[in-house]
C-alpha cells in the first residue's frame, strides 16, 4: 500500500524527565525519512526543551523546530523540513514548570499515560495506523495515580473497553524482537514470585495461539516455536521441579494437537543460544517463548537494545516501542541513541502495509 494512503502513525512523549523527547527529535532529525507520516502525540513545551538542548549539546545546525498541528489531517501533508509535528491532547505544560531531567515525577507520569491513552484510543477509533511509544516510567506512573504498571497494561485495558469487554477477555502479550532473535512472555510486569504461579497450561496456550496469529499474520508462514522451561535444565526429568512435565508438556501437547508448531520445553540457559539468527543464517527456531520477563529479556537486550524492538502482540492496533526504558541517568545531557526508536518506527511501518 503506498504510503500516501497510509493513515498517520502516533509517536508517544514518554516520560517527560527521560529520554523519550530527545530521541523523538534525534530520529525527525537523522533519519526524516522513516519518520515521514509520523506525528508527536505530547507536549510542545517539552518537546521544544528537547529540541533545544540537543542544538546546545551537538552544536547542530540547523536546529529541530517543533510545530503544533491541529489534527491528524494535517499530518498526512505534513513535510516541513527540520520540523517535528506535535499533536498537543492534554493541557499545555508552562515552559517555566516542565519536570526536571532524571527526576520522578507525578506530572510526567500523567502526561505520559494521557498520551498513550489517547494515541491508543484513536488506533483504535482506525485513525492512526500505529502507535510507537516512547519510554515511560513505571514509578512515575505510579506516584500519578495510573493504575496500570506499564504500556502493556495500558493499551490491554484500552482495547478491551473499545471492544466491550472484560481485560481478562483481551489477552495480550509482550515480544520483544531484534534482527537476531525474538522472544514472547507468557508473564510481564509482576513479582517473580507471580510469574512463577502464572506458569499454567491455559496461559502458556494462550501465549502460543497469540504468537502463533501474530508470526503468521506478520511473515506469511507459521512460526516453529521454542518453548523454555521454567526450571534449571528444563526441570532434568522433574528432579529440579516438576512443571514442566506437570504444566508446560500437557500445553504443548494441546498445542500440537491444535496444529501449532511448537516444540520443547528446552533448558532455558541454550534455547536462546538455538534460536539466534547470525552470519547471515536463520536460527534453529522462529521465536521462543520466554516463561517469565527477565528470562526472556535479558538474552535479547544482551544482543543489543540499539536494535532491539517491544510489540505488543494480540491487541487490534499495532504497537511497538524501543527495547529501553527511560534511562534517567543520561536524560538531558543529549547523549541518548535513537535507534531502538528508529526500529520501532520501521518495525510498525512494515506490520502495517
Amino acid at each position: 500500500m503506498a504510503d500516501h494512503l497510509i493513515k498517520p502513525m502516533a509517536v508517544t512523549l514518554g516520560d517527560a524527565a527521560g529520554i523519550g523527547p530527545e530521541i523523538i527529535v534525534k530520529a525527525f532529525r537523522d533519519a526524516p525519512e522513516k519518520m515521514l507520516g509520523c506525528v508527536v502525540i505530547g507536549d510542545v513545551a517539552v518537546m521544544q526543551r528537547a529540541a533545544l538542548l540537543l542544538a546546545q549539546c551537538e552544536l547542530h545546525e540547523p536546529q529541530m523546530h517543533v510545530q503544533l498541528v491541529s489534527g491528524l489531517a494535517e499530518v498526512a501533508h505534513f513535510a516541513v523540513p527540520f520540523t517535528i509535528p506535535v499533536l498537543q491532547v492534554t493541557p499545555p505544560l508552562p515552559a517555566d514548570q516542565l519536570p526536571a531531567w532524571g527526576r520522578i515525577n507525578a506530572t510526567a507520569g500523567k502526561l505520559a499515560a494521557d498520551c498513550v491513552v489517547w494515541a491508543a484510543n484513536a488506533a483504535l477509533r482506525g485513525e492512526l495506523s500505529a502507535v510507537v511509544t516512547a519510554p515511560l516510567h513505571k514509578e512515575a506512573l505510579s506516584v500519578a495515580g495510573v493504575p496500570f504498571p506499564g504500556h502493556t497494561e495500558m493499551l490491554q485495558a484500552c482495547a478491551a473497553a473499545h471492544a466491550g469487554v472484560a481485560v481478562d477477555d483481551m489477552p495480550v502479550r509482550m515480544m520483544l524482537a531484534n534482527p537476531e532473535l525474538k522472544t514472547v512472555l507468557v508473564s510481564i510486569h509482576v513479582s517473580l514470585r507471580q510469574a512463577i504461579e502464572a506458569v499454567t497450561v491455559d496461559n502458556i496456550l494462550q501465549t502460543l495461539r497469540i504468537t502463533h496469529e501474530a508470526e503468521l499474520a506478520a511473515t506469511g508462514h507459521a512460526p516453529h516455536m521454542a518453548v523454555a522451561g521454567l526450571n534449571p535444565h528444563a526441570g532434568e526429568g522433574g528432579l529440579m521441579g516438576r512443571e514442566e512435565l506437570d504444566i508446560i508438556i500437557p500445553a504443548l501437547v494441546q498445542a500440537r494437537a491444535e496444529g501449532l508448531h511448537v516444540s520443547g520445553p528446552y533448558a532455558p540457559d541454550t534455547v536462546f543460544m538455538r534460536a539466534r539468527a547470525k552470519n547471515g543464517q536463520a536460527g534453529e527456531f522462529d521465536v521462543v517463548i520466554a516463561m517469565y520477563h527477565d528470562q526472556g529479556l535479558i538474552p535479547v537486550k544482551y544482543l543489543g537494545v540499539e536494535q532491539g524492538v517491544n510489540v505488543t502482540l494480540g491487541l487490534p492496533l499495532i504497537r511497538t516501542s524501543p527495547d529501553h526504558g527511560t534511562a534517567f541517568d543520561v536524560a538531558g545531557t543529549g547523549k541518548a541513541d535513537a535507534s531502538s526508536l528508529l526500529a520501532a518506527v520501521t518495525m510498525a511501518r512494515d506490520m502495517r502495509r
